[in-house]
């Protein structure tokens, strides 16, 4: 299979980078999987997967520090342009964010940029309503405890 060339892209900064190192290891069902390492090195994160749930407008990662520990879910809220002519999906990072630690606390971040990105016109008002209504789903999911029906897809090329 000809696997998509991934980008993402974000709104604060605004910036657009091919993520040429992440390693496709399945896409069907409009559901992607990557394996990647940091693009940037940092003090503990070395390593991850990323589930992409693009007809859900979310993706999920695992974070891990060097010796495989897991750190934390990182929780995207994203909306994605996927282009079958070109084989290219362009994913918008849509700022809310959703960290879930391993001992089950969950933490809402960078709602604050989504009123920036408004203010400044860097975001349309048909993006916040995608971000919110896929937040509340997403929450929803991870406060019912079925946080792993979703990391189930990156669980089977966790060993």
């Amino acid at each position: 299979m000809n696997h998509p060339t991934l980008y993402r892209k974000r709104i604060i900064p605004d910036e657009c980078v091919l993520l040429k190192d992440d390693e496709i290891l399945s896409y069907e069902n409009n559901i992607l999987v990557t394996r990647w390492k940091t693009l940037k090195p940092k003090k503990d994160l070395d390593h991850g997967f990323s589930c992409y749930f693009f007809d859900f407008g979310y993706k999920i990662s695992k974070f891990y520090d060097r010796e495989h520990n897991l750190l934390y879910y990182y929780c995207d809220i994203i909306d994605a342009k996927i282009n079958k002519a070109e084989n290219t999906i362009v994913v918008t990072d849509l700022l809310a964010d959703v960290i879930v630690y391993p001992d089950g606390y969950v933490k809402v971040v960078d709602i604050d940029e989504i009123v920036e990105a408004l203010n400044s016109s860097s975001i349309s008002l048909e993006q916040v309503k995608k971000a919110l209504y896929s937040l509340d789903k997403l929450l929803s999911i991870i406060y019912d405890d079925k946080l792993d029906t979703l990391t189930t897809y990156m669980d089977k090329f966790d060993k």
